[in-house]
């Protein structure tokens, strides 16, 4: 793969690749009406997919918060065509890594030494690269090592980079208003604390010491005297990253357990810990050869509030969930109803979450649930489908919930994803053997 020399790390030359970005999608748009003009029933299906090149093309250079809007964008299968999803999907572990000349740069930056005054051995090339760092493979005192580097400007280039996604983000999922901002405000925070890599030590620390007694899920071992604020590094696993695994595994009894593995971790995490590995996506699991599930990457901890908890899984009960007035006082509560409302906003938008609520809760209504059964991702998608074409919903604002929806119902779509691809059947209340 073609490596990168140079990072735009300021201001205008990061917006400048993003107006390059946008008169390209403007000549894509220009082509596709031209050629509908000739054909009526010409698919959007081209268009979406030179889009989605376009604009992956252009947030793969510049890398950093950008690219990391992409990834979690990637992971709303739901919300966005298919081209779209399979493009943005690379953002999680294929993009261009930093040349080897700009390695050594940036590590004596960040870390005061070049990365073979450190190490015995340092590979340059990178075996890894994402959004917001890149890995390489490095050897001390008989230690193999997988090394972190994060990417020169992300930090200082996060909040600027969210301005310019700001606008189609907002278009996406019909944001209107003031109200809008906390949201925003929500990632920004999330996405400073990934850049501190300080912090990151310390919580895959913690979450590893806090989890360890999961069978069949393994972590890392972090090196702190060998990190920093923009290093990290942590022990060499051995592993397939899940979705390959997950490809081409035939074993039942193997999805089962690895499936279980990670549902405990999850729960464990969400109802004892209060506090959960945000990120659920492919790269951050790896499998190793004796099937044990290997959690890496802990850089996005979504802390999870009592005064959210509480109602958000007291909706996860079905007689509560059928209580019309308890259903609506607790969608007051998660700041999905509000006071300002009309009626048929009330109507509407009480009908939305009790749909939505009744099926992605459907887990939690029996001991086990068997997350390859097709019938309930068909349920998902002809729901999602539905609402996305709703000229109604369209016309009202779509600042609904608390800011933690964010982040949880991340976390819940990506490990339901994950469980998917598995084809895993899992125990619902397991987790609570480990409390």
């Amino acid at each position: 793969m073609k490596t990168i020399d140079k990072i735009p790390t300021g201001k205008i030359s990061r917006t400048g690749k993003m107006v390059q970005t946008g008169i390209k999608l403007g000549g894509n748009y220009l082509k596709y009406y031209s050629k509908k003009a000739l054909n009526a029933d010409l698919s959007r299906d081209q268009l979406d997919q030179s889009n989605a090149e376009d604009i992956y093309d252009g947030l793969k250079s510049l890398k950093g918060s950008a690219l990391e809007v992409a990834q979690m964008l990637s992971m709303e299968k739901s919300l966005l065509p298919n081209a779209y999803v399979e493009k943005f999907s690379l953002a999680q572990f294929s993009v261009p890594p930093l040349s080897a000349p700009l390695v050594r740069k940036t590590f004596k930056k960040y870390h005061g030494q070049y990365p073979d005054e450190l190490f015995d051995t340092f590979s340059l090339d990178s075996v890894n690269a994402a959004s917001i760092g890149q890995v390489h493979r490095a050897t001390k005192d008989g230690k193999d090592l997988a090394v972190k580097i994060q990417y020169p400007g992300v930090a200082e280039s996060i909040s600027s980079d969210l301005a310019l996604v700001k606008p189609i983000a907002t278009k996406m999922f019909n944001l209107q208003g003031k109200g809008s901002e906390r949201y925003f405000k929500e990632v920004e925070e999330k996405l400073l604390e990934e850049t501190d890599y300080v912090l990151e030590v310390q919580q895959s620390i913690e979450m590893s010491e806090a989890c360890k007694n999961i069978p069949h899920l393994r972590f890392p071992k972090y090196y702190e005297d060998l990190s920093s604020e923009k290093i990290i590094t942590m022990d060499w696993m051995n592993g397939m990253h899940l979705s390959e695994f997950a490809k081409q595994n035939t074993n039942k009894e193997t999805a089962n357990k690895l499936g279980q593995a990670l549902w405990d971790f999850y729960m464990y995490q969400m109802h004892i810990l209060k506090a959960v590995h945000a990120d659920p996506h492919p790269g951050n699991f790896l499998v190793d050869k004796e099937d044990n599930l290997i959690a890496i990457d802990f850089g996005c901890i979504k802390r999870v509030p009592e005064d959210f908890y509480k109602p958000y899984f007291e909706l996860a009960d079905k007689q509560k969930i059928n209580d019309p007035e308890f259903f609506n006082a607790k969608l007051f509560e998660l700041e999905i109803l509000r006071k300002e409302d009309s009626s048929r906003e009330i109507e509407f938008f009480s009908e939305l979450f009790y749909q939505m609520l009744s099926l992605f809760t459907a887990p939690f209504q029996k001991e086990e649930f068997d997350f390859s059964d097709e019938g309930f991702w068909t349920s998902v998608t002809s729901l999602s489908e539905k609402y996305s074409k709703d000229q109604e919903l369209r016309k009202m604002n779509g600042n609904r919930g608390s800011k933690h929806f964010l982040y949880i119902n991340r976390t819940f779509f990506g490990l339901y994803n994950l469980l998917h691809d598995l084809g895993a059947t899992v125990s619902i209340n397991n987790f609570k053997k480990y409390s």
